[in-house]
């Protein structure tokens, strides 16, 4: 949740987006950037060797408010952080002829281990004091060192165990389960068993095309399931302030929120729709109508249509083989 500052801050959203990326100054495809996810890929360019990645800002601020708050000397800075490493990185963004603020802001190769956070900031001179914070970017980026895909899955920590006989007793009445999604720490995790037959072998297997495109289905039923379990754990954790907007909620929560909102309720501003699935939820009425949207908000997340596809040609392929 927002935390309050005890000097006067902006209302209105802090919004930004990556508009481009670079590595070692040549042009990243745009495959690589997720503007819904808000992911940059950067190893889907499949390139082990490589110095510096830059990163083009575009932000949007309130800049009516701006115009005639309390505050002097604003500044926007895009900000960098990686926690393994502790690393962090403050660029200062410039007003475009377009009112838009923007900037690049470069990561070192080696600097960051896996995945670094991208925010904005709007600092300015606030009753005589200079370098307070008077605005965040709501919604963070993911610089994703790692991945082949912009996705956010990689939120989520997979736990391979042995529901029957290991270290985690509450899971042993569970033992017949190939898998369960559990959210209530700080981060989501999806415990596969170990002791039901070959789950995580074929997960983690390569094969031939047709187990590709089993183990694609398989991965697809996990992540919907696990969509659906996290977007119902965020909802739960909502607050409403006394004026009657509604809190977002903080970490995995929040993002879940932002990514599913769109298709379960797209009618709606995001702020809106989270008061409006607030207020079924607690009051019942319309609850059960919002299940199916829900559950293709999760699906669509999780990519179920192009697992299936990809599976349902496999099979055609694999009939034709055998009928020559």
């Amino acid at each position: 949740m927002k935390t309050l500052m005890p000097y006067p801050t902006l209302a209105g959203e802090v919004t930004f987006k990556v508009a481009a990326a670079k590595l070692d100054g040549r042009d990243l495809p745009l495959a690589m950037i997720s503007q819904q996810d808000r992911v940059v890929a950067v190893h889907q360019v499949e390139r082990d060797e490589w110095d510096e990645a830059r990163l083009e800002i575009r932000a949007q601020l309130p800049e009516t408010e701006l115009a005639d708050g309390p505050w002097s000397d604003v500044v926007c800075v895009a900000v960098l952080t990686e926690g393994s490493t502790n690393h962090r990185t403050v660029t200062r963004l410039r007003r475009s002829p377009d009112g838009g603020w923007i900037g690049g802001i470069a990561l070192a190769h080696g600097v960051c281990r896996d995945r670094a956070t991208l925010s904005v900031s709007v600092v300015a001179t606030v009753h005589g004091v200079a370098g307070r914070v008077i605005g965040t970017s709501d919604e963070d980026w993911v610089i994703d060192l790692n991945a082949r895909e912009p996705v956010r899955q990689r939120e989520l920590h997979v736990d391979e165990v042995d529901f029957r006989e290991g270290p985690h007793h509450w899971l042993r009445p569970f033992k017949d389960a190939p898998w369960l999604v559990e959210t209530s720490g700080d981060m989501p995790t999806v415990y596969l068993n170990t002791g039901f037959e070959g789950v995580t072998e074929l997960l983690g297997s390569g094969g031939s095309l047709m187990e590709k495109a089993v183990r694609g289905m398989l991965a697809a039923q996990i992540a919907t399931e696990a969509w659906i379990a996290m977007f119902h754990s965020a909802v739960s954790d909502v607050e409403i302030e006394s004026d009657g907007a509604p809190q977002w909620p903080i970490g995995w929560r929040d993002w879940v929120l932002r990514a599913m909102l769109p298709d379960v309720l797209p009618e709606l501003a995001p702020a809106d729709a989270l008061l409006e699935i607030h207020s079924r939820r607690t009051e019942t009425t319309g609850w059960n109508e919002l299940q199916p949207r829900i559950q293709y908000a999760a699906s669509r997340r999780a990519r179920v249509a192009k697992n299936l596809g990809t599976a349902i040609r496999m099979l055609d392929r694999s009939d034709e083989g055998g009928h020559r």
